[in-house]
């Protein structure tokens, strides 16, 4: 069902999708996309971008596949515009490489109905960038959909002075061949395939233009060819399959709030994070303790708030805003935060923290800073603790035996979550993840408790000295601990033992590789 605006007129956008990483879509796409009322998408944008926008879109925003002839889509596009809506094409690479979509383009163009076409990078070169194959001098590049149209003719002058690259359908592969050969091609030019090109699972192998289509078996959907002297370059320059985690499993066990920022930092490194909740936040069962604590940080009762986490900030602003309160009446209320991250959560509502540990982000690196009370500098005593209902008794009694009164508040509880999915727990157990990240002793505890014990064969790697020991407790091997109890570290911690491992195995002799217990991709890849 399509939606109408009164008064306003349609338009329609002929958008490029790019290649398939949804960082590679333009700005002028995204706005187009996100503004949309209608999006009809071709089969040759990847799922993972579509989801991007959907994500994005406004709610109401309906999305359906393109379907039919060029005049078919037209009329749906066109039904929408005139209806008063907003309608996209989102169009695998660029809008004007596809025959289909020009056609497209100018049935509207015929009517009075305004339009645009957003250009986008062809999928051919875009691929060929992130596979590492250069494409100087002279050279095709072309973004297939009828290998009867192809003029194989042009390719093989463009291969014969430089490079070539051809997005096409895997399953014609075969066609592609023969029509090189016949062009006159030498059979011995090098070729890379590559699939799910721009994708977190893109993967690239090398052969040459007879032996080609045997080399991407088992290669499915859109892939790129690229031909010519370029493709002795692609072990050294193939930087999105070169990168440190590249094709790693990676469960991240955190709520999809505090995860977000980890798997942002997997991702550019190359992962694939899966995040798993292992704890639910909830509110304290008797709210009159945190009422009392809202009180007196209005009334002045406190020299201090410490805050341990994200979570306690959170608890205590959402207070604030059910009492109609803002960062002005926290006035005179000096802050101290455990680590950065809930530092900069406490930064978000327009406070700087007075006092951040410079070394070691824990209860034992903020008491080893926080000064002692002082009954003359100090006039007021007294610390408010706003922290979860499970939390440990260092932290309290440091404060005190550095002579403050603490109010040791709950502001909220921490429950363990719901188990995760069936194939969730069974990766788990199985080593179907490669690594996995532990930033918390009760990110372990419920791990375990509502999925299992991860495999042997699992990286795992911890954010600090409770956590490991918690790990060893449980039976786990940690393997990475950043020197700093940060996730920006424990992310960099693991991207280097990775490295080493690559190095490791690169050292061995064939043999060895193959009788290595070193696991995961990087291993793999080895053997």
């Amino acid at each position: 069902m399509t939606r109408t605006r009164k008064g306003s007129t349609g338009r329609i956008a002929f958008v490029g999708a790019g290649p398939g990483d949804p960082g590679l879509l333009t700005r002028r796409a995204h706005e187009a996309l996100v503004t949309a009322d209608h999006v009809v998408h071709d089969r040759n944008v990847p799922e993972p971008l579509l989801a991007a926008i959907r994500a994005e879109a406004d709610p109401e925003c309906q999305f359906s596949p393109a379907e039919g002839a060029p005049g078919d889509v037209a009329k749906v596009l066109l039904s929408a515009a005139r209806s008063g809506l907003r309608a996209v094409h989102l169009v695998g690479g660029d809008p004007m490489a596809h025959d289909t979509v020009l056609k497209e383009v100018q049935a509207v163009a015929r009517t009075a109905v305004p339009f645009e076409v957003v250009p986008g990078i062809g999928q051919a070169a875009g691929v060929a960038t992130y596979a590492g194959v250069p494409l100087p001098g002279v050279r095709v590049t072309a973004d297939v959909d009828d290998v009867q149209s192809v003029d194989f003719e042009s390719i093989a002058a463009a291969v014969a002075r430089g490079s070539s690259a051809l997005a096409v359908d895997a399953g014609d592969l075969a066609a592609v061949r023969d029509g090189l050969l016949a062009a006159g091609v030498d059979p011995a030019t090098p070729v890379s395939i590559t699939g799910d090109g721009t994708g977190e699972t893109q993967y690239s192998s090398a052969s040459s233009v007879d032996s080609m289509v045997a080399a991407a078996l088992g290669f499915a959907g859109r892939v790129v060819l690229c031909l010519g002297a370029g493709v002795a370059q692609r072990e050294k320059l193939g930087w999105w399959e070169n990168r440190p985690l590249y094709g790693w499993k990676v469960l991240v066990p955190r709520t999809k709030e505090q995860a977000g920022a980890m798997s942002e930092r997997l991702r550019a490194y190359g992962a694939i994070p899966c995040e798993v909740p292992t704890i639910a936040v909830e509110p304290p069962r008797t709210p009159a303790q945190m009422e009392r604590a809202i009180k007196g940080l209005v009334d002045g009762r406190y020299a201090w708030t410490v805050f341990t986490s994200v979570n306690a900030v959170r608890a205590v602003w959402e207070k604030f805003a059910e009492h109609g309160l803002d960062a002005r009446h926290f006035g005179g209320v000096k802050v101290a935060c455990i680590g950065e991250a809930t530092a900069e959560a406490v930064r978000g509502f327009g406070i700087v923290p007075e006092l951040v540990p410079t070394g070691e982000q824990s209860s034992e690196g903020l008491l080893a800073e926080f000064s002692p009370h002082d009954e003359v500098l100090d006039p007021v005593g007294r610390v408010l603790l706003p922290r979860a209902d499970i939390a440990t008794e260092t932290l309290a009694a440091g404060l005190t035996e550095l002579g403050w009164e603490v109010d040791d508040v709950t502001a909220y509880r921490t429950v363990r979550a719901a188990p995760p999915p069936a194939d969730i727990r069974d990766a788990i157990k199985s080593g179907g993840f490669d690594a996995v990240l532990f930033t918390s002793s009760s990110t372990v505890r419920n791990l375990v408790g509502i999925a299992g014990k991860p495999h042997a064969r699992t990286v795992v790697a911890v954010i600090g000295p409770k956590t490991a020991d918690t790990a060893v407790e449980f039976g786990l091997r940690v393997d990475v601990q950043p020197a700093h109890a940060s996730v920006p570290d424990l992310v960099e911690a693991l991207a280097s033992y990775a490295v080493e491992l690559r190095e490791k195995l690169a050292a061995m002799p064939a043999k060895q590789r193959r009788g290595s217990k070193v696991q995961g991709p990087t291993a793999l890849r080895f053997r």
